[in-house]
């Protein structure tokens, strides 16, 4: 049975943990909080948000208690974590998954926040959102389009509707045609692939298949795709939504090979096949654009038309 959070009331309480990569700069921290603050919300920060070992936040069991104090805390209303990176997997094993189904609440993340998207669907069919860590939410290079399709999310009673375009590119590409409607699951290709093997493996069967990723060449992304495919992961999926591939396709600084495919010629050779409705463009990703959207609702996603609608509500009121 899906579980939710609440929609996040003027007010409310955003808590930060840092499951994944440190701060480099503590004003990556300050600037995020600042900005929930100028729009009258209260920030709650981890007891180890400036923790810092090498590559990541401190320790797995200081994430993850962070992350456990987040969700058990009456006063957090929603989890927003610090940022993507690495780490986030350590964590897994480290947390209460009945204390979290009990107390469901919005997480927000991506990138490598894509372990707890995937554990936390397998463990209690929470609803999270894959979107901006607090560390990007305010960035000097962030858009408004980012902002404001985070606080839409949130603070939404209902469904989401149609998921919007990047508004300077807005071509969208068809890799399959025909119109379903199913729960829409995913996040970055590679950390979904890191799962492959662990109990919280992705189930992508009746889904639709999100994914996205950055700086994987198209044969990280034909390797990824080939993985699962081997796997019998993509037998059963229903649709394919891939959002941004950020600086995947050929350059000229990464050229591995003499000869390469391009990311659309990698697609063609593993989505095509499905024969399953299928879009690639949307901004969903790490691209200079994000739209927060929710994973593990249900979506209609039509080929044809090319569009991706949210049409489940992805919090209670």
């Amino acid at each position: 049975m899906t579980l939710k959070g609440h929609v996040l009331r003027p007010g409310g309480t955003i808590g930060v943990p840092a499951p994944a990569s440190a701060y480099h700069n503590r004003s990556e921290v300050l600037r995020g909080v600042e900005w929930w603050e100028s729009h009258g919300y209260k920030v709650k920060l981890g007891r180890n948000i400036f923790a810092r070992d090498a590559y990541v936040a401190g320790s797995p069991e200081g994430r993850a208690q962070d992350l456990m104090d987040m969700f058990t805390d009456d006063e957090v209303d929603v989890v927003h974590c610090f940022q993507g990176g690495y780490g986030s997997a350590q964590t897994i094993e480290h947390l209460d998954f009945d204390a979290i189904r009990a107390n469901p609440k919005a997480l927000i993340g991506y990138s490598d926040i894509t372990a707890l998207h995937t554990a936390l669907r397998h463990y209690t069919e929470l609803v999270t959102f894959y979107g901006p860590g607090l560390a990007g939410v305010n960035d000097k290079e962030t858009k408004k389009f980012t902002q404001e399709r985070l606080l839409e999310a949130l603070t939404t009673e209902g469904p989401l509707g149609e998921v919007p375009r990047d508004p300077e590119n807005d071509y969208i590409r068809s890799f399959g045609g025909g119109t379903v409607k199913a729960p829409m699951v995913g996040g970055c290709l590679w950390l979904l692939c890191q799962a492959i093997g662990t109990p919280w493996q992705p189930d992508f069967a009746g889904k639709v298949f999100f994914f996205e990723d950055v700086e994987a060449p198209p044969w990280y992304i034909d390797g990824f795709l080939n993985q699962m495919r081997q796997a019998g992961m993509l037998d059963e999926v229903v649709g394919v939504v891939v959002g941004e591939l950020e600086k995947c396709d050929w350059s000229e600084e990464r050229p591995e090979f003499p000869q390469s495919l391009s990311i659309e010629d990698v697609l063609e050779r593993y989505i095509e096949p499905l024969g399953v409705p299928a879009l690639y463009g949307y901004p969903l990703g790490h691209g200079e654009r994000l739209c927060t959207i929710p994973l593990g609702v249900s979506v209609v996603l039509n080929g044809d038309q090319r569009s991706l609608t949210i049409e489940e509500p992805a919090l209670l009121e």
